[in-house]
């Protein structure tokens, strides 16, 4: 069972969310998907943490082969490749590893090498294992080392909870698309509710369930809480503004681990998550 976590911005309780679930059940893989700032390992501090790099494939050309024909240069789509002084100049922070350019050089001028991007890192925390994303600072894009944690996932039984990049961009997209479930985590302001629209759509043009969790509830106006409830979205929890929660949060501390009515209500969501997730698969 696979939940993924998202938002349609930072700042929102997506990571308090997806620790705190995770945190709850018996046992469960926590899988940070959000490569340029990984937070999760902070709270959950695990041990015996074991690293393997990422590296993606990018062309390296033999001068002493390439004609300057520049088939190259024109099939690159994401303009990696210019042709500067007859001959082709690579741009490696926008290569996007497709490997077009070396199966079409007429004169066989181009190999590709490796790049490391990244790494993962993997390690125990009590009865949840974490696995985490890191991508090098200056690279353009972090879906490869998400997709690698996915081909983790794959292997992997028993609940996954998938902690998602902020937003609705490439990232996030490669991380939903094998999830089960879709768990929205959205704040109390106006600014908020646009970026759960968001989110909501992009829910359902991968055509995946989802439900909202509220965070920060005052028991004030909640323009998050009115947009679900005129499009029919179903709230799954609602948190509310507590100091406590805010300290522990703040302190790297788990909730559910802490306070018992934490700990109650998010193994009501999780349980109320996978009833949902048979109900659909029934």
């Amino acid at each position: 069972m696979r939940i993924a976590v998202l938002s349609g911005k930072g700042g929102t309780g997506k990571t308090l969310v997806s620790v705190n679930l995770a945190a709850a059940a018996a046992q469960a893989l926590y899988v940070d998907c959000d490569v340029e700032e990984p937070n999760g390992h902070l709270f959950f501090r695990p041990e015996k943490v074991e690293s393997t790099p990422v590296d993606v494939l990018i062309p390296q050309f033999n001068w002493n082969l390439c004609n300057g024909c520049r088939v190259c240069v024109d099939f690159c789509k994401f303009n990696a490749l210019a042709y500067i002084n007859n001959q082709p100049f690579l741009f490696p922070g926008i290569c996007h590893s497709c490997g077009g350019c070396t199966r079409l050089c007429p004169q066989k001028a181009i190999q590709d090498v490796p790049k490391n991007i990244g790494s993962i890192k993997r390690g125990p925390s009590g009865a949840v294992t974490i696995l985490s994303g890191i991508m090098n600072t200056g690279i353009a894009s972090g879906v490869p080392i998400i997709h690698r944690l996915l081909q983790i996932v794959k292997e992997e039984e028993g609940l996954v909870v998938l902690d998602c990049p902020p937003g609705s961009a490439c990232t996030v997209m490669e991380s939903i698309r094998d999830a089960d479930y879709c768990l929205l985590v959205a704040e109390p302001t106006l600014f908020g509710m646009h970026n759960l629209e968001c989110v909501c759509n992009l829910a359902k043009i991968f055509q995946k369930p989802f439900g909202v969790v509220l965070n920060i509830c005052t028991g004030e106006e909640n323009p998050s809480e009115t947009f679900c409830r005129q499009n029919n979205y179903p709230i799954l929890a609602s948190i509310p503004f507590d100091y406590e929660m805010g300290r522990l949060n703040s302190d790297g501390e788990i909730a559910v681990r802490r306070l018992p009515s934490y700990e109650k209500l998010f193994r009501e969501l999780l349980s109320t998550i996978t009833l949902e997730i048979k109900r659909l698969c029934a």
